[in-house]
This record gives C-alpha cells, sequence and structure tokens, in this order.
C-alpha cells in the first residue's frame, strides 16, 4: 500500500475549540465547511459533539451531509438559500439560515404568506460593514430587521457581519466594521456574531454572543507571528520510497529547478500536488523526516516529491516524512508556496483519513 495518509489528531481538535471558547467567551459555532477544512465533516461534527453551541457550513448540501449522518445541533448555512427548495428544505431539517441579500428576504417572505404552522426559522441577518462582498448595507438594516419580525415563519434572528482584515492586527479597518457593527447592534437589539478565527484570538472589541471559529479550530493559526496554544490537527505524511546521488552539476526533475553544487543525497517521497501538497514549493521548504528537520528540493511531481538527505545519513527507504503538522508548520508551507494554509487544508485529497482519538 502506498505510505501516504492525513492524520486527523480529534482531541486536538477539542482543545482548539475549547481555546476559542476560552478566549471568546459566550457560544461558538464550529466552522465545517468544505468538509471540514479537508479533515472530514462527519467525524469532526462527532468529535465536538459533546461541547459545540453549534455547526456552521457554506451552504445546504453541506449541511445534508451532517443531517444524514445524525447530527442534530444547530447547523449555520453561511451563504443562506439559493431557492424556494432550499428553503424548504433547511425548514424541514431545522437549520439556521444568513440572509444577505433581497431575493433571500422575498424568498422567506413568500414562504410567510404561503404556508402556515411551519416551524419558526432563525434567521441571521448580515449586515455588510466593511468587507464589501456580502450583506445589506447598515443603512437597510433596520428595514430589513422588521420585514423579518413581520413573517410569521421567522423565529429569532441574529445580527452577523465578517471582518476583512482581522489578521491584520495593525489595520484600523477592523475598528471602524466593529463600530458600525455594534451601531447597528444597538439600535436593532439582536444577538450578534463577529469574530472569526482571527478576530476571535486578537480582538476582544469583536466578542459579542457568538463566535465563529473556523480555520483556528485545525491549528493553522491565522496570526502566526503571536503564540495561541493552538495544536495542528492534521499532519500530513508519506514515506521515502527511493534514494540517489546527485553528482555536482546534475539537475533534479522537471525544469532542472535544482542543480547540486555538490553531491547530495536525495530521497523521493510518494506524495505530490495529487495529494494536496503545493505544486509552487520552493526549493528549502521545510519537511521533517524521522522526527528530524529536512528540507523540499527540486519541483514537486503530480505522485511524487524530493527531498534532501544529505544530513540525514541514517535517514532512507521507508523513512517517515511528515510535510505538514506538529513537526512542520503549515504556514510556513503556504507562505513558500505563495497561498494559505486554508487551501493547503482544503486540498488534500486522494489520500486516506486516519482518525487518531
Amino acid at each position: 500500500m502506498r505510505p501516504s495518509f492525513a492524520l486527523i489528531d480529534l482531541d486536538a481538535l477539542r482543545h482548539n475549540y475549547r481555546v476559542a471558547k476560552r478566549l471568546h467567551g459566550g457560544k461558538a459555532l464550529a466552522v465545517l465547511k468544505a468538509n471540514a477544512y479537508g479533515h472530514g465533516a462527519v467525524r469532526c461534527a462527532q468529535a465536538l459533539a459533546a461541547e459545540a453551541d453549534g455547526y456552521a457550513v457554506a451552504f445546504l448540501e453541506e449541511a445534508l451531509v451532517l443531517r444524514e449522518a445524525g447530527i442534530r445541533h444547530p447547523i449555520l448555512l453561511l451563504e443562506g438559500i439559493f431557492d424556494a427548495d432550499d428553503l424548504q428544505l433547511a425548514q424541514g431539517h431545522d437549520l439556521w439560515m444568513v440572509v444577505h441579500q433581497e431575493s433571500q428576504l422575498r424568498l422567506i417572505e413568500d414562504a410567510a404568506r404561503a404556508t402556515t404552522g411551519a416551524a419558526a426559522l432563525h434567521v441571521w441577518l448580515k449586515v455588510d460593514t466593511g468587507m464589501h462582498r456580502a450583506g445589506f448595507a447598515p443603512e437597510q438594516a433596520d428595514a430589513v430587521h422588521a420585514r423579518l419580525r413581520a413573517c410569521r415563519n421567522v423565529g429569532e434572528i441574529t445580527l452577523i457581519s465578517h471582518l476583512a482584515q482581522a489578521d491584520e492586527p495593525d489595520q484600523p479597518a477592523t475598528l471602524r466594521q466593529i463600530a458600525q457593527f455594534q451601531a447597528v447592534a444597538q439600535r436593532l437589539g439582536c444577538a450578534r456574531s463577529l469574530s472569526n478565527s482571527a478576530a476571535t484570538l486578537a480582538w476582544p472589541q469583536a466578542h459579542c454572543e457568538w463566535a465563529r471559529p473556523g480555520i483556528l479550530l485545525y491549528g493553522a493559526d491565522p496570526m502566526p507571528q503571536a503564540s495561541h496554544g493552538l495544536r495542528p490537527v492534521m499532519s500530513l505524511e508519506s514515506q521515502v520510497f527511493a534514494t540517489r546521488i546527485l553528482q555536482p552539476g546534475e539537475a533534479l526533475g522537471y525544469g532542472a529547478r535544482f542543480v547540486a553544487d555538490q553531491p547530495t543525497r536525495i530521497g523521493l517521497v510518494a506524495i505530490g500536488y495529487a495529494d494536496g501538497y503545493p505544486r509552487t514549493a520552493p526549493n528549502g521548504t521545510p519537511v521533517a523526516v524521522d522526527g528530524k528537520p529536512a528540507r523540499l528540493v527540486g519541483r514537486v511531481s503530480m505522485d511524487m516529491l524530493t527531498i534532501d538527505l544529505s544530513d540525514l545519513p541514517e535517514a532512507g527507504i521507508g523513512s517517515a516524512v511528515q510535510l505538514w503538522g506538529p513537526l512542520v508548520d503549515i504556514n510556513q508551507v503556504a507562505a513558500g508556496a505563495g497561498t494559505i494554509s486554508y487551501e493547503l487544508l482544503c486540498n488534500v485529497k486522494r489520500v486516506p483519513m486516519i482518525y487518531k482519538d
């Protein structure tokens, strides 16, 4: 069997959720969208079941996977509904939903006129406080709130917004967004949710009744310059399955990106970009071999990559290689590849998931 896998530490997931709750206070929706950022939404939901206040996913289909697995916790649809069928299914499965545009509001109003005795919806009214991606303008919030209150199929309403630069602690834009959000909340008197992962960790001014931790749950700190005690949940692992010596002047792999300037011992590792490791990772990207530091050399291929074993004479065929995890910070890998940890985790595929609990 190919010796590549992703080890998912569910105890680390629970630890990170507790960190979010301790720092933020109030309640927290564990964000499980994109298959729990590549970690497996059902298994992560089950692991958090004893302590999570609820979950959040992007859209209806993601929520239905959890409901079909027996997850009965509150689940919020962050993108809301797309059509009347979505609304009916969401109501039937007792899902909460974000409403961020006029078409969604009209779907709820139309349903309210057409039905009687339906279960009351918990609507999360989204206002745009500066992200300028989705949400009603702050000056529209009072009218939209009144229209929702007039719908007999709407029960609780929670106010929600999203921060654009919370992972940049020196940016004043976050304080402006917080002030605008709190002004709307004061007028409406709703429960509130503003904190994403970065705000949960670093912006106490944004802490409200509900937090929405996402990437921090998986141990990839959105603000890696600080230390928040998060534990990596995923370890991407493989093994060396061949070795060779490059002589000075010999090139390695596609594009001859690495050329040896001295005798260099190379290990061939059974993992590549088809498994989710970034093709753009440069020479020198850190890896761990049998628990010791090493580096990537040469261009990442579809099914394999190459590492420098010159300083590890004891390493060879069968040596364990960690691509990211407790020994290799995924943020360093992502930065070298010109991306973010979110994308790396979401892109993990083809390798089996092994759950440690």
